[in-house]
């Protein structure tokens, strides 16, 4: 992957814009790595006094005023319609990015950023952080030395269940924070990203159907969908189907791959991150995590030893510290990019013009 010109020395200096859940993460990951917490502004002024209290942050004044300061990187954890806006203004003050998911709300806004990041020599992340669990890179370490053969298919879901009643709320059913795919954007790109990820294949067309189940959340009108069945083709020939849902009575964060290879399977879940399933048509295995019979690259991500199970905060963790490397020059293997984010956008639009047109649609390059 491209770096970008040495910045900074760590430990970086770090903005956070935003100060919900994923603030909260982004947060944990970034004191792991060592950097300084230094500014924090949410919506309100408020708002930045408690999440500077709560996180260890000095509050921003307003939401510009965090752009005033000297920051080697900003982390842009709000609502999906205003990543574009957040992103590029820390650009233009000299700081790297890590943006949360969807990169922007389109592929052109997503792409903007990409191209101002690149323009002024700067640096961003997006947080496609289940490319960090250790069995996840075994399983592209094994297809990329052959040992699945061709590809063949891939059988893809992410299914939860948080917005299962129509009492359910949050601010991403509504389009005009969230943008217009909801299911597909949140959660449905993280499958996107692991596919092309562990295969090193691109989704090239898809063929798409969605439903909102419940038409109105809370007296308000709902756009956005909840579920999401798809077919995809992939560059090398091979096919796959994809199921997002957040209506799964009990799914909790149920995301599962399994590539079919001509010679062999490999299959991840997410909720039993410490085993990968290689299924053989004589002698399935099913591999725990242990370094010591690992490829390099997943080793590495293991920080603990086996039988003490690695999860989701980890990956973060490990994902934080390796954004903040390579924005200091460093090269680490398989971080998502913005060339990532607009992959997914480009791939969530397709999705969104064949639910809308019944047909198959094939995924622009960009």
């Amino acid at each position: 992957m491209d770096t970008v010109a040495q910045t900074f020395a760590p430990p970086p200096r770090i903005g956070m814009v935003g100060g919900g859940f994923m603030a909260r993460t982004h947060t944990r990951a970034a004191r792991a790595a060592g950097a300084q917490l230094r500014v924090i502004a949410t919506s309100s002024a408020a708002g930045s006094r408690r999440a500077a209290a709560e996180l260890g942050y000095e509050a921003a004044a307003n939401g510009e005023d965090l752009f005033d300061h000297d920051l080697d990187v900003v982390h842009v954890c709000t609502p999906n319609s205003t990543h574009a806006e957040h992103s590029l203004r820390a650009l233009d003050a000299g700081s790297n990015i890590i943006c949360e998911k969807p990169l922007a709300t389109d592929a052109s806004a997503a792409a903007a950023i990409r191209d101002r990041a690149k323009s002024l020599g700067l640096g961003g992340t997006v947080p496609f952080v289940y490319r960090y669990h250790p069995m996840v890179r075994e399983a592209r370490a094994r297809i990329r030395r052959g040992d699945a053969g061709t590809l063949l298919t891939v059988d893809a879901s992410y299914l939860q269940d948080w917005l299962l009643s129509a009492e359910d709320e949050n601010w991403r059913v509504d389009a005009s924070s969230g943008g217009p795919s909801r299911a597909f954007a949140d959660i449905g790109s993280h499958l996107v990203d692991l596919i092309e990820f562990i295969t090193g294949e691109h989704i090239m067309s898809v063929v798409a159907t969605t439903r909102t189940v419940h038409p109105r959340r809370g007296g308000a009108e709902v756009t956005t969908e909840d579920t999401v069945a798809m077919t995809v083709e992939l560059s090398g020939g091979g096919i796959g189907s994809i199921l997002v849902s957040q209506l799964a009575p009990g799914r909790k964060n149920r995301l599962v791959i399994e590539v079919g290879g001509s010679k062999e399977s490999l299959r991840f879940a997410q909720e039993q991150p410490e085993q990968l399933w290689v299924g053989r048509r004589v002698g399935s295995q099913l591999l725990d995590r242990d370094p010591d019979a690992l490829s390099p690259d997943a080793a590495r991500l293991c920080t603990v030893p086996p039988g003490h199970p690695q999860g989701y905060q980890d990956a973060f963790n490990a994902f934080i510290a390796d954004s903040y490397a390579v924005f200091a020059g460093e090269v680490r293997e398989g971080v998502p990019t913005l060339d990532d984010g607009v992959r997914a956008a480009l791939v969530t639009e397709a999705v969104l013009r064949s639910a809308a047109d019944r047909s198959w649609v094939e995924v622009e390059a960009r």
